[in-house]
C-alpha cells in the first residue's frame, strides 16, 4: 500500500510518521511507500521501513496535484492548510492554499479513472461559531466567525460531495485544539493554549491573551494521530453523506490548565504566564465550542485522552525535551 501525506513536515505530520515507523500497517496491510510532501523539506524518522519520496513545494499551484497522486497512494493524509491567524491576516493565500488547493487535489483524483483513494481531511473546531450550547451536539450548524473556518467549511462540503459522486472516500476530522503542541510557536491563534504550559515549563515567559474562565476543547497530538490512524481503516458506509465528524476531546478551562501547570512545575513556572489581553483572539477563539458530545465519533471508535493529566502526561514523555 502507498499513502500521500501533505503537510508532512508539520508537527502531527512528523508524529504521523513516527507511528507508522514503529507500526507500517494500515488496516492490516503493509504500507510499502509513501510521498511526503511540504512546503519545507520533510524529514523521515530513523529506520523508517518503506520507501519515501520527498517533494517540497506549493501544493496548490497547478499541476502540483497531479505529481502527488501519479503513484495512486491507496490513503491520502490531508493535513496541509495555512493556519487560523494566518489565514485570518492574508485572506487571498488562506483562501488559496486551504481552498484553491485542496480542491484541486479533488479534481487531480476525479481526473484518474478508476480511482478512489481514501482520505483523511483535517478539518477544525472553527467550523461553528456562536452562539452555541454548552455541549454541541453532532446536529448542530456550521457557521463560522473567521476565514479559516469558513475554508475549511467548504472543504468539508467539497469532501462529501466528491464522494457521494464516489470520485473519492472522504472522511472529514474536526480537530479539536491541539495541546500541548511541542516546538516553536505556531500562527494559529490558539498557540497561545500550549504555549502557556510548553514556555513556561521551559523556562520561557509565555503570554495569555485571554480570561482564564475560558474554556477550550483539546486534544493531544498523540490522541490526533489515534484519529488519523483509525479514519484511515474505518468503514465508511454508517457515514452515509455525513463525512464530517467531531472528535473527541477535553473540556478545560485555561484556569484548570494553568493549575495543572502549578501542580507540577510549581508557582515559578507560573509567574512566567503574563497576561495580555488580545480582543482580536479572544473574539476567534472565544467564538469557538467549548466541549462536544463527539458521539458519532465515539459510536465508530475514535478514542481520545483521558482528561487533561493525560494531555500534560502525553507532553511531559513525548515532547518535553524537544520543546523549546
Amino acid at each position: 500500500m502507498k499513502i500521500l501525506i501533505l503537510g508532512a513536515a508539520g508537527m502531527i505530520g512528523r508524529k504521523l510518521l513516527d507511528r507508522l515507523a514503529a507500526q507500517p500497517v494500515l488496516g492490516g496491510t503493509a504500507i510499502t511507500g509513501a510521498v511526503l510532501h511540504d512546503v519545507v523539506e520533510a524529514v523521515p524518522p530513523a529506520g523508517l521501513p518503506f520507501a519515501t519520496e520527498v517533494l517540497t513545494g506549493d501544493y496548490a499551484a497547478p499541476g502540483v496535484a497531479e505529481k502527488l497522486i501519479a503513484g495512486r497512494p491507496r490513503v491520502i493524509f490531508h493535513l496541509a492548510s495555512i493556519v487560523s491567524g494566518e489565514a485570518e491576516a492574508r485572506f487571498e493565500e488562506g483562501y488559496r492554499i486551504n481552498l484553491d488547493g485542496t480542491r484541486a487535489l479533488f479534481e487531480a483524483i476525479r481526473a484518474v479513472e478508476g480511482y478512489t483513494p481514501r482520505l483523511i481531511y483535517t478539518s477544525s473546531l472553527a467550523v461553528f461559531g456562536t452562539p452555541f450550547p454548552a455541549v454541541v451536539d453532532d446536529d448542530f450548524l456550521t457557521a463560522p466567525a473567521s476565514s479559516y473556518g469558513v475554508q475549511k467549511v467548504i472543504g468539508e462540503l467539497l469532501l462529501a460531495d466528491y464522494s457521494r459522486k464516489g470520485f473519492l472516500d472522504g472522511v472529514a476530522l474536526r480537530l479539536p485544539t491541539i495541546c500541548v503542541r511541542p516546538g516553536k510557536p505556531n500562527a494559529a491563534l490558539s498557540g497561545f493554549i500550549s504555549g502557556i504550559i510548553r514556555e513556561p515549563l521551559n523556562g520561557v515567559e509565555a503570554v495569555l491573551p485571554v480570561e482564564e474562565s475560558l474554556r477550550v476543547w483539546i486534544a493531544s497530538p498523540r490522541a490526533a494521530v489515534g484519529y488519523l490512524l483509525h479514519a484511515a481503516t474505518l468503514d465508511t458506509a454508517p457515514l452515509g453523506a455525513r463525512r464530517s465528524l467531531n472528535m473527541p476531546g477535553v473540556s478545560v478551562t485555561l484556569g484548570e490548565q494553568i493549575e495543572a501547570l502549578r501542580a507540577h512545575a510549581g508557582e515559578a513556572a507560573v509567574r512566567l504566564i503574563r497576561r495580555q489581553p488580545d480582543p482580536v483572539v479572544a473574539r476567534v477563539v472565544g467564538g469557538w465550542p467549548q466541549a462536544f458530545t463527539a458521539a458519532r465519533a465515539l459510536a465508530l471508535g475514535f478514542t481520545g485522552d483521558d482528561g487533561f493529566a493525560g494531555i500534560l502526561d502525553a507532553y511531559l514523555t513525548e515532547d518535553f525535551r524537544s520543546a523549546a
